[in-house]
C-alpha cells in the first residue's frame, strides 16, 4: 500500500503527515511525501533553503517512526496540485492525505485552492484534514 502526502510546512500539512504516518504503521504502507515548487527564477535561496530544512525533519520523523518512506521536492513548473496528482498517478498511490487551510472566499477565487484541485483530480481517495 502507497500513501502520499502533500506537504507544504504548515500546521495542516504537518497533521496530514501524523495520519498518513499513523495510517502507515497500522497498514504497513509506504509514504510519499513530496513538496511542490513551481521552480525556475521565481524561487527565492531563503525558500528552497527553508524547504530543505523542513523536509529533513519530514525524514527524522518518518525514521523515528519506523515507516518506510520517500520524500521528494518538486520543482518541474506545475502547480502544488497538479505535482500532486500527476505523482499520484505516475507512482500507483492508494490514498493522498492533505491539509486544507481555510481560505475567504475572496482569497480562493483569486488563487484557486490546492486541496480542491487534488480532490476534484486524483484517481485515488483524499483524506483532508483541517
Amino acid at each position: 500500500m502507497k500513501f502520499l502526502v502533500a506537504y507544504n510546512g504548515s500546521t495542516e500539512s504537518k497533521m496530514a503527515l501524523d495520519l498518513a504516518i499513523r495510517q502507515a504503521s497500522t497498514f504497513s504502507a509506504k509514504v510519499f511525501v513530496i513538496t511542490s515548487m513551481e521552480g525556475g527564477h521565481s524561487e527565492k535561496p531563503e525558500d528552497i533553503a527553508r524547504v530543505n530544512k523542513e523536509l529533513k525533519r519530514v525524514r527524522q520523523q518518518l525514521d523515528a517512526a519506523g515507516v518506510d518512506h520517500e520524500v521528494n521536492e518538486m520543482a518541474r513548473g506545475l502547480s502544488p496540485g497538479e505535482d500532486v496528482v500527476i505523482f499520484s498517478r505516475e507512482n500507483h498511490i492508494d490514498q493522498i492525505f492533505v491539509g486544507i487551510e481555510k481560505k475567504s472566499r475572496t482569497r480562493k477565487l483569486l488563487l484557486g485552492s490546492t486541496a480542491q484541485y487534488i480532490i476534484l483530480k486524483a484517481a485515488c481517495p483524499v483524506t483532508t484534514i483541517k
